[in-house]
């Protein structure tokens, strides 16, 4: 998908890019909004899961996984478990 005109996706302008040809903003974008990864922690010597945003960024933790997951759902995001 390369061209020059700009799309609207849910009233909101985004422009087009080639998913071959990545920058690396656009890679740091990607799936922020949407995406949430679930990875297993240690915390204060007991074992957690931490919620992060696509980027990277940390959301929240929780002490159960399927808490974890649910609030991910909750949040209308999808999730991705790390090992």
């Amino acid at each position: 998908m390369s061209t020059n005109s700009s799309a609207t996706a849910g009233g909101l302008a985004t422009e087009p890019f080639d998913i071959r040809h990545l920058s690396s903003e656009q890679l740091a974008r990607l799936g922020v909004e949407q995406i949430a990864y679930v990875k297993a922690v240690m915390m204060n010597g007991m074992l957690a899961y931490a919620i992060h945003a696509a980027d990277g960024t940390p959301m929240a933790v929780a002490g159960d996984r399927d808490v974890a997951i649910a609030a991910v759902h909750q949040h209308e995001m999808s999730v991705s478990l790390v090992h």
